[in-house]
């Protein structure tokens, strides 16, 4: 297969204040294999080093990268959902794989979702596996599942209140203009745009495989889990007449309990009493679980 018989691929990366790490995330998405992709990064108004850096790295490592064209842009701060329409507006390729600027890219992660997508044409959506890394780069320690392939549908994916992250997607370009792209006043760029795909009839698809390695530190979205669940009912609002609303909510308060079982007891609490019985299910029991048994910040404040 030639180069041009490969399906282009829009890298979109957006970045807001990652001056510490966009560097390792430039770098590992330029050092892909794929013989057909283009990169397009989103400044979106950094008040720190981001946009400097980011120019710095492009100018290095061009020449030596498979990538066919870049473009960098800087913008006003919009939010994550606007850089990302920004970048889309740019986006030539049939397929667009969006990234984050925290994260690392794994090698041959785009040719392995471009060539599922191209066999797979009823999949908008393609997702895999996250790994963990800390500030450092360092992997941190993840049980070992092995899965097959995850397929969900409208419905499941709603129930389930299914997120298939940024740094991880892959999309059809055509789809996501179709369902007209990221709504900027909704932050969970990626909720939105999961369920959106699935609701105009793609299946979203998750591999088993390994497509990213995921970036905790103390600015990373999983530490705002209040405005996280609060964004996530923008993005279920829409579909509040599904069989699946239900489901969702609770997912998501699930989700939110996580961190604050531990964080803000009595916001627990006001989460937990709207889970009708009949959602209720093993994590949420887990989630209660440490809740009744978990000293909370204010208490081991205390004993301090």
């Amino acid at each position: 297969m030639s180069v041009l018989d490969r399906p282009l691929v829009s890298v979109i990366v957006p970045c807001y204040n990652y001056a510490a790490y966009v560097a390792d995330a430039l770098r590992s998405v330029l050092a892909q294999d794929y013989e057909n992709f283009e990169l397009i990064v989103v400044d979106d108004g950094s008040r720190d080093e981001s946009a400097e850096i980011i120019e710095q790295v492009l100018q290095a490592h061009r020449q030596s990268s498979k990538v066919r064209r870049i473009e960098f842009v800087r913008q006003e701060n919009q939010g994550v959902s606007a850089a990302l329409n920004t970048g889309l507006a740019l986006a030539g390729g049939v397929f667009v794989a969006t990234f984050d600027a925290d994260d690392v890219m794994p090698a041959g992660r785009l040719a392995l979702q471009a060539a599922y997508l191209a066999g797979h044409p009823e999949v908008g959506c393609l997702g895999g596996v996250a790994v963990r890394i800390d500030e450092h780069g360092a992997i941190l320690p993840k049980r070992d599942k092995k899965r097959l392939v995850r397929r969900y549908d409208f419905h499941g994916a709603l129930a389930a209140a299914l997120v298939v992250g940024g740094n991880i997607a892959v999309y059809r370009r055509d789809v996501m203009h179709a369902v007209g792209g990221y709504d900027p006043a909704i932050k969970v760029q990626d909720f939105q745009m999961t369920l959106k795909i699935a609701h105009a009839g793609f299946y979203v698809d998750v591999l088993p495989d390994v497509v990213t390695l995921y970036r905790k530190h103390p600015h990373s979205l999983s530490k705002q889990y209040k405005s996280e669940y609060d964004y996530g009912l923008q993005v279920i609002a829409a579909y509040r007449d599904h069989p699946g609303y239900p489901s969702a909510k609770a997912r998501l308060i699930t989700k939110a309990l996580r961190m604050a079982v531990t964080d803000d007891k009595a916001y627990a609490w006001q989460l937990l009493r709207q889970v009708p019985l009949t959602q209720w299910d093993r994590q949420l029991l887990k989630r209660v679980r440490h809740l009744l048994l978990k000293k909370g910040r204010l208490e081991r404040k205390e004993h301090v």
